[in-house]
Order: structure tokens, then sequence, then C-alpha cells
């Protein structure tokens, strides 16, 4: 089978080079410094693994990127669309810019390929392209990445959603996600897509909910981290639903499908209540390490803040959409020194000109009023903490989910702020 992958960021990236295990991939997309660095097996973003699967594909002869639609899409079965979805600063998802690719390579494809649509789309998106290209095949399988751990996620599933109109699209999909996965769970595109919105939506909620009990809890005494075993034990929640009291959830993939459902539902004059308030919950807690330093150090105009972590999570490089990013920004603007340390990012964002950026972490910490736990990076673990901790001018640590704790030794002094529990 030939597969053509088009759109080459995280999603397209990990799909073409894990495709390219088992089939002939070509994949695509317009940026030519892109397309050239991946010939040379450099993805434009960090995921563990990827960059040598990348690279083992291209050694093998079965893994090709192009520019050109026509010979990306021109011989192949399936046309994986895989394009970003943007989101802006309110997390409104640009859903025209995908379609536009697709509209685009639609007539290069031969007449009975399949166009499977992976990308953020609100529902009804293929049933769109259905009647734009009539006789055209389209399905939708919902992308299922984790940054920091995709390619076991994308290759190792556990389930894939997939939705076609017919047994012969089926049939060509099965065979396309058989290397990957055996548990497939067939519907109609359209309950596919719905899946996605609904299934990111019901993340989003869980983080939410949590994070509310977990403020009631500082507000009260108890101890969200017991609060959420409470809740865990019961079998009509389980020990692994999303309900760890800790930052809020960060990214455009959750609010994204939070926002697209809020926008379906006001194009078909249907209100809503729960939905809508998940955003602006998790946007209020996004200011719980702000709101809690101002209440330990009242002013903070002149306080040396150290940032631990910026990038949107572990085991990545991108700064995009990264809560630390913002928090630092907020911090700018209420007159701080902001010192920030990452293990992968090496240079601040444009925004953060007023920051500096250490080359470790005793030079971040060293003389700081407070520190700010922002990434879950392993190493910060294993930092030798005593050190550090007697190195600032005023030991406090903030750290939203407790990822530290563990690793702090008793310090006399030591003040260490998690969501949930009254220090």
């Amino acid at each position: 089978m030939k597969v053509a992958v088009a759109g080459l960021w995280h999603l397209g990236c990990v799909t073409a080079a894990s495709c390219a295990k088992h089939f002939d991939v070509c994949a695509l997309d317009d940026d030519a410094k892109n397309i050239a660095a991946l010939r040379e097996g450099k993805p434009p973003i960090f995921e563990p693994g990827l960059a040598e699967l990348t690279q083992d594909g291209l050694r093998s002869g079965k893994l090709k990127f192009t520019t050109d639609a026509k010979a990306a899409c021109g011989d192949a079965a399936v046309i994986w669309n895989t394009f970003d979805t943007p989101v802006n600063d309110d997390d409104v998802p640009d859903a025209d810019s995908v379609l536009a690719h697709i509209r685009r390579l639609v007539p290069l494809a031969k007449a009975d390929a399949i166009f499977l649509i992976s990308s953020q789309m609100p529902a009804g998106t293929c049933r769109k392209l259905e009647a734009e290209f009539p006789g055209r095949r389209f399905a939708y399988s919902p992308e299922n990445l984790r940054l920091g751990g995709a390619l076991k996620v994308f290759n190792e599933p556990e389930r894939i959603v997939a939705g076609c109109r017919t047994e012969k699209d089926r049939a060509l999909l099965a065979e396309l996600f058989r290397p990957f996965c055996a548990n497939v769970i067939w519907m109609s595109p359209e309950s596919a897509e719905m899946t996605k919105h609904a299934l990111n939506s019901f993340l989003a909620l869980s983080v939410t909910f949590a994070n509310e009990i977990a403020r009631l809890c500082e507000l009260t005494g108890a101890d969200a981290k017991e609060v959420e075993a409470g809740l865990k034990s019961d079998v009509r929640i389980g020990p692994r639903a999303y309900l760890g009291p800790g930052a809020a959830f960060a990214g455009g993939t959750l609010a994204r499908d939070v926002v697209a459902l809020t926008q379906l539902a006001a194009n078909r004059n249907e209100p809503l209540a729960l939905i809508p308030a998940i955003k602006m919950s998790n946007d209020r807690h996004k200011g719980w390490a702000l709101s809690r330093l101002k209440d330990e150090l009242g002013s903070l105009r002149g306080i040396a803040v150290a940032v631990l972590g910026l990038t949107y999570k572990a085991g990545t490089d991108t700064l995009r959409r990264s809560q630390a990013v913002e928090l630092c920004e907020r911090l700018l603007t209420e007159g701080c020194a902001v010192r920030a340390f990452d293990p992968a990012a090496k240079q601040l964002p444009a925004s953060l000109a007023g920051a500096t950026m250490s080359p470790d972490p005793r030079r971040a910490l060293a003389g700081a009023d407070a520190a700010v736990i922002c990434t879950e990076w392993p190493e910060f673990r294993a930092l030798p903490w005593a050190e550090l901790i007697a190195s600032m001018r005023r030991p406090l640590i903030f750290d939203a989910n407790s990822f530290t704790k563990s690793s702090l030794p008793e310090t006399p002094g030591l003040r260490y702020f998690s969501v949930g529990k009254t220090t």
C-alpha cells in the first residue's frame, strides 16, 4: 500500500515515520525548509526517538519527503491528512486553513483514493467535503498523540477510533491500521469527529473539576491528593481517572475541542452551560502560581523568581502554548526579575525579552526569592536540592503538581506550595 501523509508538524512526522515501517510513504509539506531538514532526518519538533525513526525510514527507502503535492498523492491509496489545526490566543481553531489544504489535494489524487483526516476538525467536516467532492471518499480517525510519548502511543494504541461510510472504506483502513492495533472501533465519520471533541472535553472537564475541588481544599485544610485517592477508589470513577490536582491544562489540544463544541452549539442555537464553563474555570486556574506568590510576598516588584521548565511539557522542545511562558510574561508585568532554566529550550521567546535564560539551575536559584516548578523534567527531581535551597534568599517553592515534593530535603524555613494543600 502506498500512503501519502500531508502536513508535517508533530502529528504528521510521527505518522509518516511510523507508517514507513510497514508501507511506502511519501510525506508532503509546503515548507521547503522543513522538507530539506526532514530529508536529512531532522524533524521540526523534538520527540524522543522520532529523528532516529525518520532516519531509519530514509535509509530503507520507504520514506520520502516532498513539496510536490502531485508526486505525493498521485498514486497513493490513502492520503492521511495530518495538518496542524491552528488556534488563536482564545483557543479558537482555524479549520478553514486545513480545509484549504485538503481541497487543494483532492483533484490530484486517483479516483478511488481515500482521504483519512486526523487533524482536529469540527464535526461535520467529512460530510461537508463529500458534498463538495461527490464520489470522493473521506474518513476520520482522531489523532491520539501525547508530546514526549507520541511514538509509543501511535505504534501501540489501546484502540483506534475510525469513522467511514462503506465496507470498502473499512477494508482499506483496516489494512492501514492492522500493523498498529487490532482493536478498531468503527463508526460513522460524524461520530468519530464528535468522539474527538467529546473525549478531549471530558478530559478537560476532569482536570478542571479536580482543580476546583483542590482550591476549595486549600481554603478548608483538606488535602486534595487524599481527596483524589478517595474519588478514584470508587469503581464508578476508577484509578485512571483524570482527577489529579495540579496545574491547569495547557496547550491547544484540550481547549480547542472545548471551544469547538461551544461554537458548534452556538451555531445551532443550542444553549450550553457546562462545556463553555470548562475553559472559563481553566483560564482562571492558570493564575494559581501568581496568586500564591502574591499571597506570600505581597507586591512582586523587584522580587527574583526562578522558573524551572519552559517547554509545553517534558520530552519536547516546543514553547508553543506553554503555561510556563505565560507565567513568565505575567511575572515580568508585575516587575519581577525572572530567571528561567529548561534542559531543552535554549533561547527565550521574544515575549520574554526582559527575562534571563540561566545556563543551569544553580544560576537560576541563587539569591532567588521563590522558585516555580513549571515543567516536569525528570532531572529536576535529581537536583542537589539541599544546596540549591540554601542558595536562595527565601526558600519558597511553588510546584502545582507536587512533582518535586518527594525529592526535597527537610530544610528549616522551606515553604512548599502545591495545588490543593494548605502549606
